[in-house]
């Protein structure tokens, strides 16, 4: 293995094992601070460009924007379906949901995963095994990364570390076509918040 392949291995390595042992010990308080200094300071360390400005930005809006609707019509669509609205019913959700919906999810998990999975890992993959090949690397990585949470939650691990690593798949596709990581950031953003919010919406419901 070349030296490149090397540094990319052993970032996903260590993003997943961080991600599966470490965060999940983080004090609440300050989980969504320490994550997202975290990815930054990665983003520093690999030099990897987040196409943050023009004309990069506006293309990566534009294509996060069409991936947020179609998030939010799917979600809607979903929860009209009794096995969808019981599934949400039974879920665990934070003692403070303004908290978790304003600063937990948009700061320290899509920036922080934003920045550590497509942006460093995703830049060091490629250089290392090309866009596919990277793409597969960082994708599997963040897969593998949400065995902890799932485990948490009571869910499937299979299904949890496929569904992930498939929406890791096309979250770094949205980046490679956009030239913007805020592509990503949009959908990754809409798939949480509005996951989050149709089960606080469903769980006051039914209380």
């Amino acid at each position: 293995m070349s030296r490149r392949g090397f540094r990319a291995v052993a970032l996903a390595v260590t993003l997943v094992t961080l991600k599966g042992l470490v965060s999940p010990r983080l004090p609440a308080r300050w989980h969504p601070l320490v994550q997202a200094a975290f990815g930054t300071a990665l983003v520093r360390l690999t030099r990897a460009p987040l196409g943050l400005r023009p004309p990069e930005l506006r293309t990566g809006l534009r294509h996060g924007s069409a991936v947020v609707a179609v998030v939010a019509a799917a979600v809607g669509t979903a929860t009209v379906l009794p096995a969808v609205r019981s599934a949400m019913a039974g879920q665990k959700v934070p003692d403070r949901p303004v908290r978790w919906l304003l600063l937990r999810i948009p700061l320290g998990t899509v920036w922080a995963e934003e920045t550590a999975f497509r942006a460093a890992l995703g830049t060091l993959a490629a250089e290392a095994f090309g866009p596919d090949g990277g793409r597969l690397l960082q994708s599997a990585a963040f897969g593998l990364s949400h065995i902890a949470d799932a485990r948490a939650a009571g869910q499937p691990v299979a299904a949890v570390v496929v569904a992930t690593g498939l929406a890791g798949w096309v979250f770094g596709l949205l980046a490679e076509r956009s030239g913007s990581i805020a592509a990503p950031m949009l959908a990754h953003f809409a798939v949480n918040e509005a996951g989050a919010v149709a089960a606080l919406v469903i769980l006051r419901r039914t209380a």
